[in-house]
């Protein structure tokens, strides 16, 4: 079904770290929203036509409302726009989009729920909802700024890696499960391609079933532009290619499904 663009109305926002700000938005997409969606966020400038794909971070269906948790990519960008907004200020967005984590491929199992730089927000959610035998979140972070910490250590075990080894293991989040000695049984992941391309073999060496959320520019956010694709396996039947749309078909795929 085509999702409709509708104003949405900013219930609160914070910065959280260094160029990553917390958004509460007041939407209709919080009624059906998952873990691993995301909303196309609309600036109130008229020079910037594309919305911006932003994950959704929480989910508050009592409140009908969306967390997002984003990073300013630059001066005079939609994301630097969307930081100077206030409490009550109007957000068109599209949502929710995207297809989201099986949450049932983990029932019983022990699970890895991985989140690497700005692909840590969407993690958050899953965490909240997943349902396993044992609930393992690692988070990779570039220094002490580990935002969503403590959201995080209320819904699991939590293992950090920082790249200057301010927090937890210094390196990267393959480095803090050889650190701890993690074993899973399902893996999902959301961060940048070096990070998911590592858990990808990782998995098929260990014969892991893994589900990865790929980050990429998306134009349209509903698959119509081919802008957003990956390689696959399989031809795609809307380019008849051997690719995905990610915004459409994903974000979320099975490490065996993609190259990257």
């Amino acid at each position: 079904m085509t999702k409709k663009k509708e104003n949405s109305i900013i219930l609160s926002q914070e910065r959280i770290a260094e160029g990553i700000y917390s958004m509460w938005l007041k939407t209709e997409a919080a009624a059906e929203a998952k873990p691993g969606q995301f909303i196309s966020m609309y600036t109130n400038e008229g020079s910037k036509l594309l919305p911006r794909p932003i994950s959704i971070c929480e989910i508050d269906r009592t409140r009908g409302a969306l967390r997002v948790v984003y990073r300013v990519t630059g001066s005079g960008t939609g994301t630097e726009l969307f930081s100077r907004m206030k409490d009550g200020d109007i957000v068109p967005v599209i949502g929710p989009l995207g297809n989201g984590f099986p949450l049932e491929r983990a029932e019983g199992k022990r699970a890895f729920l991985i989140g690497g730089g700005i692909g840590v927000p969407p993690i958050l959610e899953l965490a909240k909802q997943l349902e396993c035998g044992k609930k393992q979140i690692i988070m990779g972070y570039r220094d002490q700024e580990t935002f969503l910490k403590e959201e995080f250590e209320q819904n699991g075990d939590v293992y950090i890696s920082t790249e200057d080894g301010s927090v937890g293991t210094k390196g990267n989040v393959m480095d803090a499960i050889r650190e701890n000695n993690l074993e899973a049984e399902v893996i999902y992941a959301c961060g940048p391609t070096p990070m998911l391309r590592a858990l990808k073999a990782y998995a098929e060496e260990k014969e892991i079933e893994c589900w990865l959320s790929l980050e990429e520019r998306m134009a349209c956010g509903i698959g119509a532009c081919l802008a957003c694709v990956c390689k696959t396996k399989e031809k795609d039947h809307h380019s008849n290619v051997n690719n995905r749309r990610i915004c459409k078909d994903g974000p979320v795929f099975l490490s065996t499904e993609v190259e990257i």
